[in-house]
């Protein structure tokens, strides 16, 4: 293993020990009320959800969070251009643009107000928390497949197997390629393979990096989950073969009176393929970030109940669930990956059916 390879793994090793071992406990003071009770579901909507600041964490009372830049234009007094900060943490107004407070019908997005009183959102193209992470996981991911790739170029195929990360790279790429990839599209296998490895490391790369405290949660966001099954079911429809689209409209494999209620019911699964996609990817990176979150929010909600030993005890139990939920979040983040990519070669793969000639 060369210098820079071993510089890389020990990099990402870093990554994943800080998502397990970090006390995670960071977002905690900021959900705590005066009275000393503990919002818990504020406290996690907040930490999964997207916002104008990139929060890192809070020490006493000040609170230690990124500015980001917002872009607005509003058909009324046209086109802002500011960081967030002079919106004081949504607390004031700025250039006649505030952040709804909660309760609003644009909670959380920036509005402004007409001369009624009514408040109207503005065409807004900020860069909020999840944007700043998409581009940088993006950067960093693109910078790791280079780095893989330089290794080859300088490399011929008589040369020694790659180890270390590089290794761990072409393990992943040729595990894909290989059993998911090859044999669900077997005709037209490298038409494909560089959207669905791209998809893979995509997925497998935020997901990882959305363990890390403080992070963007982007595959969580179904925003981006949408725009990747999007990206399949455009690729599945737009290049289907004639052979695809028979079989979905006119199948003459079936009674000549069951295709149209077959046609009916396949045009609908059109559309359910990327609901699926969307929502499995989705709801399960959600709802392990909301798990975890919830674990060690026992820690805090204790400490007022339970104060002394029974504190002490309890918050010891949520730490080693936090480890263990954080370490089954290692393994969700792989399958979530695989299964995204699975569903993606077998749509497409499907949809490059041939017509079947008799002998």
């Amino acid at each position: 293993m060369n210098k820079k390879n071993k510089v890389l793994t020990r990099i990402m090793g870093l990554l994943i020990a800080v998502g397990l071992l970090l006390p995670q406990s960071a977002f905690a003071e900021e959900a705590v009320q005066e009275e000393g009770g503990l919002d818990v579901t504020a406290m996690i909507f907040e930490h999964v959800g997207d916002s104008y600041y990139w929060h890192i964490t809070d020490f006493g009372e000040t609170s230690v969070s990124m500015p980001l830049p917002v872009l607005v234009y509003s058909q009324t007094s046209g086109f802002h251009c500011f960081m967030s900060s002079r919106f004081h943490h949504g607390h004031a107004s700025y250039e006649g643009l505030q952040i709804a407070p909660e309760g609003s019908e644009y909670a959380g997005k920036i509005v402004e107000t007409d001369s009624n009183g009514n408040e109207i959102r503005p065409f807004d193209f900020s860069i909020t928390k999840n944007v700043a992470g998409l581009i940088i996981t993006s950067i960093l991911l693109i910078w790791i497949i280079l780095h893989c790739a330089k290794w080859y170029k300088n490399k011929d195929q008589v040369s020694a197997a790659p180890t270390g990360f590089v290794g761990t790279v072409e393990m992943l790429v040729s595990y894909v390629y290989n059993d998911v990839i090859k044999p669900n599209i077997p005709h037209h296998t490298e038409r494909y393979a560089p959207y669905l490895l791209t998809a893979f490391f995509f997925i497998f790369f935020n997901n990882l990096c959305g363990l890390i405290p403080g992070s963007a949660n982007l595959t969580g966001n179904i925003a981006v989950t949408v725009t990747l099954a999007l990206f399949t079911f455009f690729t599945t429809n737009i290049f289907g073969t004639g052979a695809y689209w028979s079989e979905i409209f006119w199948n003459k494999e079936l009674p000549a009176w069951l295709r149209p209620i077959m046609a009916v019911i396949e045009f609908i699964g059109l559309f359910t393929k990327p609901f699926s996609l969307t929502i499995r990817l989705f709801a399960n990176i959600l709802a392990g970030h909301c798990a975890l979150l919830g674990v060690l929010s026992v820690i805090f909600l204790t400490a007022v109940s339970m104060p002394g030993v029974g504190n002490g005890v309890m918050s010891a139990v949520s730490v080693v669930l936090g480890i263990f939920l954080d370490c089954l979040e290692l393994l969700v983040a792989f399958i979530q990956a695989f299964v995204f990519t699975m569903l993606s070669s077998i749509y497409i793969g499907l949809s490059q059916a041939e017509h079947h000639h008799e002998d």
